[in-house]
């Protein structure tokens, strides 16, 4: 039982880190037109590695969907190699949650809640891919991926400290409010970048040289269209995705203020949790802004692309883990 447990505490520790990368490399992914670099699912033109060269593709119907690029093919296989890892040690942690559960107050039904969670995020996967980048379901991973990680966040805080003490007075209700107002914007960020949005706009503060550009707000937000249309490079007029792109400019500055606001209330709780989790709440903020506007005036560099869809999970992580740590049960001594 004791070795169960360590194994426990060190998959709640590892399966965070992975989740992350999974995220980042989805988003890398992404932002290098790789996501149909395997015309088909789960394997990659009818096999389970990469083949190398046309010819050694043994269905030509694979070949006349989608012609072979090995790179852009490799990094769609790696990245489901990574998620497929991450979906069977979750399995793993879940077996090991149920045999510990009554031996262990570290264990948590969090991961029970992963399973089927990790189980729709592959199904996401295959629509992705089988529904050609359809913007809808593609954000949707996203948002599934930035999901799994906060869960496995939430695990970790009780594997760790089981017994936290509570911080904050009713600093759980302001949590999860922001939480759901950075969902928002996580959404809008992945509408944004699924739409080809991202570069609607090359110029900062103004767009397009105006505080208030022509959009199209009609068609900017019609969250599911035809089937069989392929929306590798996007389908939307250029109103439309400038529509998007300053939506998402300007819930960001909702988003930010909110966050701000939390952040200050966390720290002045008085707490060393509370300082040290605002602390961190306001630093993933500053550079998530930095990151979002060198991503505009710098065209969209992809290094800076990928830490932005990286601090944006890491910024929910760090919202997770003050709503873990203001909802831990009231001891006694808390309330003299």
């Amino acid at each position: 039982m004791i070795k169960m447990l360590k194994t426990y505490r060190a998959l709640s520790f590892i399966l965070p880190l992975l989740a992350l990368l999974v995220v980042t490399k989805g988003a890398y992914v992404r932002l290098t037109d790789a996501g149909l670099g395997c015309p088909d699912w789960p394997g990659c033109y009818g096999q389970i590695l990469v083949p190398k060269t046309a010819a050694d593709v043994a269905d030509p119907a694979h070949l006349a969907a989608r012609p072979l690029e090995t790179g852009k093919a490799w990094l769609e296989m790696i990245h489901r190699y990574m998620a497929s890892t991450l979906g069977l040690l979750i399995l793993v942690m879940a077996s090991l949650v149920w045999w510990i559960r009554k031996s262990s107050s570290a264990s948590s039904v969090m991961a029970y809640w992963l399973v089927p969670l990790v189980c729709f995020q592959g199904a996401l996967g295959m629509w992705t891919v089988t529904l050609l980048l359809k913007p809808f379901i593609v954000t949707a991973h996203l948002l599934g991926g930035i999901t799994t990680f906060a869960f496995l966040c939430w695990n970790f805080w009780v594997a760790r400290v089981p017994n936290a003490t509570r911080i904050g007075q009713r600093l759980w209700l302001f949590t999860v409010f922001t939480i759901v107002v950075l969902a928002l914007q996580i959404f809008l960020g992945g509408w944004t970048s699924t739409n080809y949005a991202a570069l609607a706009c090359t110029d900062f503060p103004t767009c397009q040289g105006s505080f208030w550009p022509n959009m199209n707000l009609d068609d900017a937000f019609v969250l599911w269209r035809g089937l069989g249309v392929n929306y590798e490079f996007g389908v939307l007029d250029t109103p439309a995705r400038t529509a998007i792109h300053f939506v998402h400019r300007l819930w960001a500055v909702v988003t930010a203020g909110v966050v701000i606001a939390l952040a200050l209330a966390a720290l002045r709780d008085g707490s060393n949790a509370g300082r040290q989790i605002g602390s961190c709440i306001l630093g993933l903020l500053c550079l998530q802004v930095v990151l979002g506007v060198t991503n505009v005036i710098g065209g969209l560099p992809l290094l800076v692309a990928v830490m932005h869809n990286g601090t944006a999970a890491l910024l929910m992580g760090s919202l997770v883990t003050l709503l873990y740590f203001s909802t831990r049960p009231q001891n006694f001594s808390d309330s003299n």
